[in-house]
């Protein structure tokens, strides 16, 4: 159709571990003699597939390996996934920083990427001097370019460093006029990367809005981020890479979902994960998650109590040792809660092993929620578990379900405020009197 500007068709990347070429000469020239009489590289039949956690019999791995998808005009794509997943492999395929192994690649439009700090920058050059380097790139003309020059530069915050060599800029002010340059040169395709993780909490407020400004004019996205409340509200679609390969398609919502399910613990019986003993002062030993009986679930309802158990050794006594709880829900960091109010605990944390029960409270709202515990001291995270549980919170058991108002109405907590009116209202006709 006219509208579609990406397409992917069986696109793959292998990469051989450790050195370049083949590794021998035989190889080497094996290779060259199939590919001068047309045959397919005897190399791609093998290759494990992208797992950095286990050791293969390859010297190849498929960073990426069969994806098929297609975006259009206007489209605004989230591509997730954990990381080693393939997400910059991808991009830069997109974005033909390298060559894919096999498969095709068709774009229509000037495609403008952001894959890392400084991509495309010189670094004797000034930041004025980049801009119309990058514009050039883009198929700009200098008067073009000039005209879009002073809104790029205050947008980025780098207006009185614009004469200044990009080398001597932070990796902040990089980034912010990396991303500002390929936001307001008005390419037909902008590819970004989670470079925006570099930049402080109001520049990536300001990226997100700009890129929701974009999106409105026609133009397409392509957004790789860790953070999936932006994935969330930025995107209207998404895909997720596993290992290498595309396993979900669909919207932004369902995407995210899909994602935050992986590495689900059903299968093994319960949401519980025992840590391994380790020479050091103080450890996590196990956390989970459980019922009002004790039993450790995937699924929890509405009428359920829930509540974390978090077992901890201490070898040395310390002072302000504190545990910390942070809890997030579809992606997004709700609350964190420390143990430092602790009324049976003093400032002195004693060595000997600990448990402590944390009741959840009752206003979360149904969704996907991970846990991460930390043990703190004077500020300093170790022994730290990201994510390392993960639950679901249902509504669809719920008393309140056949109720007369929706469960699922906006916001991120189910919140029962008290109402009170504190005098009679005044009725249409009657004296305030």
């Amino acid at each position: 159709m006219s509208d579609l500007v990406i397409q992917v068709e069986n696109l793959s990347k292998q990469y051989r571990l450790g050195e370049f070429g083949s590794g021998t000469l035989y190889e080497d020239l094996n290779r060259w003699w199939h590919k001068i009489r047309g045959k397919e590289d005897p190399y791609l039949i093998i290759g494990d597939i992208n797992d950095r956690t286990v050791r293969g019999d390859s010297n190849y791995v498929w960073a990426l390996r069969d994806i098929n998808f297609e975006v259009r005009k206007g489209q605004v794509l989230g591509i997730i996934g954990k990381n080693g997943a393939g997400k910059s492999t991808l991009l830069k395929l997109l974005s033909k920083v390298t060559s894919p192994t096999t498969g095709v690649i068709r774009i229509k439009g000037r495609v403008a990427s952001l894959l890392e700090v400084g991509t495309g920058f010189h670094p004797e050059l000034t930041g004025r001097e980049n801009i119309y380097l990058n514009g050039t790139i883009l198929g700009m003309t200098r008067k073009e370019v000039a005209a879009k020059l002073e809104q790029i530069a205050e947008f980025a915050g780098v207006t009185r460093y614009l004469d200044t060599p990009t080398k001597r800029f932070s990796s902040g002010m990089m980034v912010r006029l990396g991303f500002s340059v390929a936001a307001h040169l008005e390419p037909e395709i902008l590819i970004v990367d989670e470079v925006l993780a570099v930049g402080d909490v109001e520049f990536q407020k300001k990226c997100i809005g700009k890129m929701g400004e974009v999106s409105r004019t026609g133009r397409t996205i392509l957004f790789v981020s860790h953070n999936m409340g932006s994935v969330r509200n930025l995107c209207d679609s998404g895909i997720l890479l596993d290992k290498g390969q595309m396993v979900f398609s669909g919207s932004a919502n369902e995407t995210v979902d899909r994602y935050l399910s992986l590495g689900s613990t059903e299968e093994e019986g319960g949401n519980r994960v025992v840590f391994p003993e380790k020479d050091h002062f103080a450890q996590l030993l196990e956390v989970a998650v459980e019922n009002g009986s004790g039993q450790s679930l995937n699924t929890y309802f509405y009428e359920d109590e829930i509540f974390l158990r978090i077992k901890y050794l201490v070898r040395e006594s310390r002072r302000n040792l504190w545990v910390r709880v942070l809890v997030s829900r579809n992606g997004e960091p709700l609350f964190t809660s420390y143990d430092i109010d602790r009324p049976v605990i003093p400032e002195m944390r004693r060595a000997g092993e600990y448990v402590a029960l944390v009741k959840m409270p009752e206003y979360l709202k149904a969704g996907v929620y991970t846990i991460t515990v930390s043990l703190v001291e004077v500020g300093r995270y170790f022994d730290e578990k990201i994510d390392v549980l993960k639950f679901v919170l249902d509504d669809t058991k719920s008393d309140t379900a056949d109720k007369g108002y929706r469960l699922d109405k906006p916001g991120v907590l189910k919140a029962e405020l008290q109402w009170r009116y504190v005098e009679h209202p005044v009725l249409v006709g009657e004296s305030a009197s």
